[in-house]
C-alpha cells in the first residue's frame, strides 16, 4: 500500500450522515479479498484512517471510504469502511455514498433509470439497485448481509443506570438496541449530548456482560455501535432511533465523558439490526416496508426479502432504501514537514 502525495476525495452525505469516497491516490492494497485489504489497511496502513478522519482533515462525525479494485469478478467495484475507532465489514451509510459517488463521477457506468451493481466490502458482496435521471442518483437500494439476533431482552446492569434490558443483533456490525423512552431520553437533535452519554455507557456495560462472534466471519467480534429506539415523529415512519457511533474509550471514572457521535442518519446497517430483532419477536414479517427515521428526521425504508441461517441463528436478508447527496471535491495532502501527520484530537470536540 502507497499513498500519493494528493489523495483525491468526493464528500456526500446519506440523509445527513456524511461519508467521505477516496477515488485517487492511494494504491492498491494487497489482500486475495476485501476482508484482507481491510486487515491490511488496518494492521500496516492506519495512519490513512487517521489523516482522512482526525482534525485538521476530518471530524468527529466523519466516515471515510476507500475505494479499491473488486477481488470477485461479479464486482464493479470494491471498498474499505474507515470510522473514528474502526474498521466496519459493512455500512448502509457509506454504501449509499460510495455508490453515488461512483456513478456521479462516471468511475462505474450510470444507465439511466436504473443502474445495478455489484460492491464488494469488507463483509462480502452488495447488490445495488441505483434510482437514476439526469446524471443524478435519485435512490439508493441495497441488498445488505444477512442479520440476525443474538440477545434479546436481555438484563445487563449499567453504572449510575441498574438494570436495562436490550437486544443485541448483527445487521453489518454488532448493535446494541435498547429502549429510549425507559432511559428517559428523546430522540431529539437537542437532547444529543445525553443520548451519546448514554448510549456509550450501554454498549461499553453490553460489551462486558454479553460477548459476541460472527459464527461464520470470525474476525467480527464485539459490540459496535448503540441504538436508543424511539417512538417515530413523522407521518408514516415506524419508528424511530440515534445511533451512537464511538469516538473512543468511555472512561467510567469521568461520568461526563464525551465519547461518540450521532449517526445523522437512520443508520442502514442499524436498521438491519433492529429488524431482525423486530422479525425474531414477531412485529416485522417478510417483504413489509420498514419506515425507520433518524434523529434529523429523514428516513431509511428497510425490507426483509428472505429467510436464511448463520451459523445457529436464525437470519433475514434485508434491503436498505435511501439518497445520498454529492457535498464538495477535494484533493489533501500530507507535506513532509507537516507537525500532524496523523492528524490530532481535542477533548473540546473529541
Amino acid at each position: 500500500m502507497r499513498l500519493e502525495r494528493t489523495i483525491r476525495a468526493v464528500d456526500a452525505h446519506a440523509c445527513g450522515e456524511p461519508g467521505r469516497v477516496i477515488v485517487s491516490g492511494v494504491s492498491d492494497v494487497p489482500g486475495d479479498t476485501m476482508y484482507a485489504k481491510m486487515e491490511h489497511i488496518r494492521g500496516r496502513g492506519d495512519n490513512l484512517r487517521k489523516m482522512m478522519l482526525r482534525e485538521p482533515r476530518g471530524y468527529p462525525a466523519a466516515n471515510c471510504n476507500l475505494i479499491l479494485p473488486p477481488t470477485c469478478p461479479e464486482a464493479d467495484a470494491g471498498f474499505v469502511i474507515m470510522e473514528q475507532t474502526e474498521y466496519p465489514g459493512m455500512s448502509g451509510t457509506n454504501t449509499i455514498c460510495v455508490t453515488t459517488v461512483l456513478l456521479e463521477t462516471g468511475i462505474v457506468e450510470m444507465i439511466e433509470p436504473v443502474t445495478e451493481l455489484t460492491l464488494e466490502s469488507p463483509a462480502g458482496l452488495i447488490r445495488v439497485r441505483a434510482e437514476c435521471r439526469d446524471g443524478k442518483v435519485t435512490g439508493v437500494t441495497f441488498r445488505n448481509v444477512a442479520s440476525f439476533a443474538i440477545y434479546l431482552d436481555a438484563p445487563i446492569e449499567v453504572p449510575q443506570l441498574g438494570t436495562v434490558k436490550v437486544d443485541v443483533a448483527y445487521g453489518g456490525m454488532f448493535y446494541v438496541i435498547a429502549d429510549a423512552l425507559s432511559l428517559g431520553l428523546e430522540i431529539v437533535p437537542d437532547r444529543g449530548r445525553d443520548i451519546v452519554r448514554i448510549g456509550e455507557m450501554v454498549k461499553a456495560a453490553a460489551s462486558e456482560q454479553l460477548p459476541v462472534l460472527h459464527p461464520e466471519q470470525p474476525g467480527f467480534e464485539g459490540i459496535s455501535i448503540a441504538v436508543l429506539s424511539a417512538p417515530a415523529d413523522r407521518p408514516g415512519a415506524d419508528l424511530k432511533n440515534a445511533v451512537v457511533v464511538s469516538t473512543g474509550e468511555l472512561d467510567w471514572d469521568r461520568p461526563g465523558t464525551w465519547t461518540g457521535v450521532i449517526d445523522r442518519s437512520p443508520c442502514g446497517t442499524g436498521t438491519s439490526a433492529k429488524m431482525a430483532c423486530l422479525y425474531d419477536k414477531g412485529k416485522l414479517k417478510l417483504n413489509e416496508d420498514f419506515n425507520h427515521e433518524g434523529i434529523l428526521g429523514t428516513i431509511f425504508t428497510g425490507r426483509l426479502v428472505e429467510e436464511t441461517q448463520v451459523g445457529p441463528y436464525k437470519a433475514v436478508v434485508p434491503t436498505i432504501t435511501g439518497r445520498a447527496w454529492i457535498t464538495g471535491r477535494a484533493d489533501y495532502e500530507l507535506q513532509d514537514d507537516d507537525p500532524f501527520p496523523e492528524g490530532f484530537t481535542v477533548s473540546d470536540i473529541w
